[in-house]
């Protein structure tokens, strides 16, 4: 997915990432870092504290914001059309799946 910007070529990356604590390891936070993405990770109970002693911060809003994408993908896959990929042209799964999405806006709108 390409997200313009301002200036220069349009950004491809994520700018946080949120995960649940099946995430939560020093190798994935380094490695998100490494290509400038904040990590949105809550911390193990268990998981050692890094060795420079710094822990970082947790934004709890957008790791909160994470469950509309849960939902969204949830939903999804109980369309069992979707779920099941009956059609296996690309193109008439991608306009199945529109539907469904138009399908689902007007559920919300109670339309």
């Amino acid at each position: 997915m390409r997200i313009p910007q301002p200036r220069g070529r349009p950004r491809t990356r994520p700018q946080r990432l949120a995960g649940d604590k099946g995430y939560a390891y020093a190798w994935i936070r380094r490695w998100l870092r490494r290509h400038k993405i904040e990590p949105v990770i809550p911390r193990r109970e268990n998981e050692p504290v890094p060795r420079n002693g710094r822990v970082h911060g947790f934004d709890k809003d957008a790791y909160r914001r994470r469950s509309i994408i849960e939902c969204c993908v949830g939903w999804i896959k109980s369309c069992r059309r979707i779920c099941t990929r009956f059609e296996k042209l690309a193109t008439h799964y991608l306009v199945m799946f529109k539907l469904a999405m138009i399908q689902r806006y007007f559920v919300l709108l109670h339309l």
